[in-house]
C-alpha cells in the first residue's frame, strides 16, 4: 500500500469530517435564528416578554457547539469550500521533509 495514498485518505476523510461539523453548526444556528423570530413575534403579540428565556438557553447551546466545532477543532457550495479548507489546512501540516 502506498503510504501516501493512505495519508492522502485518511487527510480526505479528516477534512470532510470537520467540514461536516461546521456545515452542521451553520444549520444549527440558521434554525436558531429562524425559531427565535419566531418566538419572539408570538411574545411580542402575547404583550409578555417570554422568549428572551428559550433564546439565552438555547444561545448558551449554540455557542458550546461553536465553540467545539471551530475551537477545539481547529470547499462550490459551502460544505464543498469547508471540506477544501479542511484538506488544505490539513496538507500544510504534513512535514515537508
Amino acid at each position: 500500500m502506498n503510504p501516501d495514498n493512505a495519508q492522502d485518505r485518511e487527510l480526505e476523510r479528516l477534512a470532510r469530517k470537520r467540514a461536516g461539523a461546521k456545515m452542521g453548526w451553520y444549520i444549527h444556528a440558521t434554525v436558531y435564528i429562524a425559531v427565535n423570530l419566531l418566538l419572539a413575534l408570538l411574545s411580542a403579540m402575547s404583550d409578555r416578554h417570554w422568549a428572551v428565556f428559550p433564546a439565552l438557553g438555547w444561545g448558551i447551546g449554540l455557542a458550546v457547539h461553536g465553540v467545539v466545532v471551530f475551537l477545539v477543532t481547529g470547499g462550490a457550495g459551502l460544505h464543498e469550500r469547508l471540506v477544501q479548507r479542511e484538506r488544505n489546512r490539513l496538507t500544510l501540516q504534513r512535514d515537508p521533509w
